[in-house]
């Protein structure tokens, strides 16, 4: 049975910032980490998708951090695909051209500014999210197959945000075949850009699953827009039938929420928490395993 972990996407979000989740006198890095950590086990990174961090600052996150304290880590937008602004790549790189040659630079410069992560233990995953103009076809699963072979020593998950990726079983057997993690989430239904609610096991090591909230403003609007929800006990018990049976099949389950408007993540990871320990009370809310510092 899993050992389940629940956080957010973010702990420096500008909206919980100024929610009021954060204590007074909560105004550094810092202090901000370390509460948070006090709160949850989990939380994601996704500040390396917009630019690539330091070692240094990598090395602070960890000291920060309890032993057993797990980071979920944003690829770098170039490495997924997403357009990507010549600001968000380092200065010397940015008269490169596009091609396999800088997205390897990329990757070592990612890879070094993760390593204090992973050699502290606490790094989760690498978490490769797609962007929607990745239909599933044979180029689109080269490109994912040369981002993990890149990543062969990594934990690595993939969610793909185009839906038709998840018609039929090929996308788990892709990635199982890779050795990835599939990324399941929690999206509106009935939208153009809706993602079903699936929640296949690709390898036994870990699962994760992503709540982005359910705002009819899915796939268009501002980020805002697109991801503002306040989750509802009925609607986070709705997954309790999918988290079990992930958490049957895994090592470790992450469990993230991403609906970024002022602290309705942080809500809505403690009503889950609550949820799950009536259910599987020796599961949730225990201190993480050690993990290696490799795998």
């Amino acid at each position: 049975m899993a050992n389940i972990l629940i956080g957010t996407c973010g702990w420096t979000d500008r909206a919980l910032l100024t929610s009021g989740w954060y204590p007074p006198g909560h105004r550094d890095p810092e202090s901000r980490l370390r509460h948070y950590a006090t709160r949850f086990p989990l939380v994601e990174a996704d500040s390396p998708y917009y630019g690539l961090p330091s070692p240094r600052t990598t090395a602070l996150w960890a000291e920060r951090t309890p032993d057993g304290f797990r980071f979920d880590v944003k690829a770098h937008a170039l490495l997924t695909g997403h357009p990507t602004r010549p600001s968000a790549l380092p200065e010397d790189l940015r008269g490169r051209p596009r091609d396999q040659g800088l997205l390897t630079e990329v990757w070592n410069r990612y890879a070094e500014a993760l390593e204090p992560l992973r050699r502290s233990g606490r790094l989760g995953t690498l978490l490769f999210q797609y962007p929607p103009s990745l239909a599933p076809g044979p180029d689109a699963e080269a490109f994912v197959r040369a981002a993990r072979e890149r990543a062969r020593d990594w934990p690595f998950a993939v969610e793909f945000r185009h839906p038709a990726w998840w018609q039929g079983d090929r996308t788990t057997t892709f990635l199982a075949d890779l050795d990835a993690t599939a990324v399941a989430v929690d999206t509106p239904q009935g939208l153009p850009a809706s993602l079903p609610p699936a929640a296949p096991v690709t390898t036994p090591r870990l699962s994760v699953v992503r709540f982005h909230g359910r705002s009819p403003q899915w796939g268009t609007g501002s980020k805002e827009e697109r991801f503002r929800h306040a989750y509802t006990a009925p609607e986070l018990a709705e997954w309790l039938p999918r988290i079990h049976a992930l958490a049957a099949a895994t090592d470790e389950l992450h469990i993230l929420f991403n609906n970024c408007c002022a602290d309705a993540a942080a809500r809505a990871a403690e009503t889950l928490r609550t949820l799950l320990a009536t259910k599987l009370p020796h599961q949730t809310g225990r201190a993480p395993r050690p993990r290696p510092a490799s795998r």
